[in-house]
C-alpha cells in the first residue's frame, strides 16, 4: 500500500513534490475510509484525487509513478543498454542538466519499505532500498555512482547481479530478472501498478490492448464450455470476465453481453468483441469499435480495476471522468473507498475537472477533504502540487463551490476568447 510518492525534476516537477496517502486530521472517526494498517502508525487512504487548471501538471504527477513502475519493470530487460535513461527533465533552466529523484514509501504486508533512485540522461547515479521491520531501519542495499553496498539483511546473489547490472538499468529490476528471492516481492509491487489513459513508451492501455485481454478472456471461456474439467489456472480468467459481466450490467449503460464476432471492417478479417444491448431484437449486438465514447471509456478503466482491487494493487487514472457519468465516476470512487468492496487497500490516484466528486447534491462528497490535492504553475511555469487540507476548509464548507470560486486556487484565470478589431 502506498504511503507516499516523492518526484522532483521530472517534466513541470521542477522542485521535489511529494504526494502522501496518511489521512489527515479530518472528518468523523468513526470514517471507514481511512485504513489502519499494520506496519504504519498513521490511517492511510485508498483514494486521492488531482484538480487543477488545463496543463498545470496534474497528469505528470501520475507519469512521474508510471515512469518509476516503467524503470523497475523494463530497464534491465527492454532497455537498450546505449539509449541512456529516458527521462523527462524539467525543460528549461539549470534544472534540465541536474538529476531527476524518484522514491515511494510503502507497506508491503506489515513491513514498511522506502525505495527509490535518481537519474541523469546517461545512468542511474544512485538507486537505493531500505526496510523497517518491527519499527527498526535495515538498509538492503544501496547504489552511488557504480559502488553498492549490501546490507547484512539482503542475502542472495547481490555481487552477481550487480555485476550484470548496467547504467543505465535498475538493480532491482536486474534482481527481478535474476529471480532475487528477497526482492521480488518488492519488484511485483511495482508490477501490480496499473495506467490508465497515460501516455508514454511501455505505459500505453490504448483501447487495442482492452481489447486484447478480453478476447483472450472471452477465448479462454470458450475453450472452458468444451472441457469437462478447469484447471486451476484456468479459473481465475473466468472469474474475471464473469465480474467484467457483471460490472456492465451493474454500469446501467444497457448492455447485457458481451462475444467474440467475426468482423469485416479492416482489410484482414479478424474477430471483434460484440455488445448486446437491451432490445426486443435479439440482433442487438454492436462491435466495441461502434459504441458510444462512453461505453469504451468504461471498458478502459474496468477490466484493469478489476484486476486491482481483489489483490490490492495502485491503478492511475488520467481523467477519470473520460465520457463516464458522474454517478459512474462516484461508484468507482465508492468502490475502492469501501472497505468491505476494497479489502485488500487496493488504491486509486486520479486526475480530474469533476467538481462534482466535491459537491453535495448527491449527498455525501465522493471525496474527503484530505483525498484531494490541488496543482498550479509557479512564476517559474513549474508545477506545485499541495493537499486541500493546507487551506482547511471547515467541516460543513460546500469544496465544490469553493474550489469553483477560487478560494483554493488551482483553477484557471480565463479572459475574454474573442478579440474584437476595429
Amino acid at each position: 500500500m502506498l504511503i507516499e510518492f516523492r518526484v522532483g525534476n521530472h517534466r513541470s516537477l521542477q522542485d521535489e513534490q511529494v504526494l502522501t496517502m496518511e489521512a489527515g486530521r479530518v472528518g468523523d472517526e468513526a470514517d471507514v475510509r481511512p485504513r489502519q494498517v499494520s506496519g504504519h502508525s498513521e490511517r492511510l487512504l485508498t483514494v486521492a484525487g488531482l484538480y487543477g487548471a488545463n496543463a498545470s501538471g496534474k497528469s505528470n504527477v501520475l507519469a512521474a509513478l508510471a515512469f518509476m513502475w516503467e524503470a523497475v519493470v523494463w530497464s534491465h530487460r527492454s532497455w537498450s543498454p546505449d539509449e541512456g535513461v529516458p527521462r523527462d527533465p524539467f525543460a528549461w533552466g539549470p534544472k534540465k542538466l541536474e538529476p531527476s529523484l524518484f522514491e515511494v514509501t510503502f507497506l508491503l504486508g506489515d513491513v514498511r519499505f522506502e525505495y527509490g533512485f535518481m537519474a541523469s540522461d546517461e545512468c542511474f547515479l544512485e538507486e537505493w532500498l531500505h526496510a523497517w521491520p518491527h519499527g527498526k531501519k535495515q538498509v538492503w542495499f544501496e547504489r552511488d555512482n557504480g559502488t553498492y553496498k549490501f546490507g547484512e539483511n539482503l542475502k542472495g546473489e547481490n555481487k552477481l547481479i550487480e555485476d550484470v547490472t548496467r547504467p543505465n538499468a535498475l538493480f532491482l529490476s536486474a534482481a527481478a530478472q535474476l529471480n532475487h528471492p528477497q526482492l521480488q516481492p518488492i519488484y511485483s509491487w511495482f508490477r501490480a501498478i496499473r495506467v490508465i489513459n497515460l501516455l508514454g513508451r511501455r505505459f500505453v492501455p490504448l483501447r487495442g490492448r482492452t481489447e486484447y485481454e478480453l478476447t483472450r478472456l472471452l477465448d479462454d471461456d470458450a475453450s472452458d464450455a468444451h472441457q469437462q474439467a478447469v484447471s486451476p489456472r484456468e479459473k481465475s480468467p473466468e472469474l474475471l470476465l464473469e465480474r467484467f459481466r457483471n460490472l456492465l450490467k451493474m454500469a446501467d449503460i444497457g448492455i447485457e453481453g458481451l462475444r467474440l464476432g467475426k468482423s469485416e471492417a479492416d482489410d484482414v478479417p479478424r474477430r471483434s468483441i460484440y455488445l448486446k444491448h437491451k432490445s426486443e431484437f435479439d440482433t442487438a449486438w454492436l462491435p466495441l469499435r461502434e459504441e458510444s465514447q462512453g461505453t469504451r471509456s468504461l471498458f478502459d478503466i474496468a477490466l484493469p480495476m478489476l484486476r486491482v482491487i481483489p489483490k490490492g494493487g495502485i491503478l492511475l487514472v488520467d481523467e477519470l471522468e473520460r465520457s463516464l457519468h458522474p454517478a459512474l465516476a462516484r461508484q468507482i470512487i465508492r468502490q475502492f473507498n469501501d472497505p468491505a468492496a476494497n479489502p485488500k487497500n487496493a488504491q486509486i490516484i486520479f486526475t480530474t475537472h469533476d467538481t462534482n466528486l466535491l459537491g453535495t447534491a448527491l449527498g455525501e462528497p465522493a471525496l474527503r477533504r484530505d483525498q484531494v490535492w490541488l496543482t498550479e504553475k509557479d512564476a517559474a511555469g513549474a508545477t506545485v502540487l499541495y493537499p486541500l487540507t493546507d487551506y482547511k476548509p471547515r467541516k460543513a464548507e460546500n469544496l465544490e463551490r469553493g474550489y469553483l470560486q477560487g478560494r483554493y486556487g488551482a483553477i484557471p484565470f480565463l479572459g475574454d476568447f474573442l478579440v474584437t478589431g476595429e
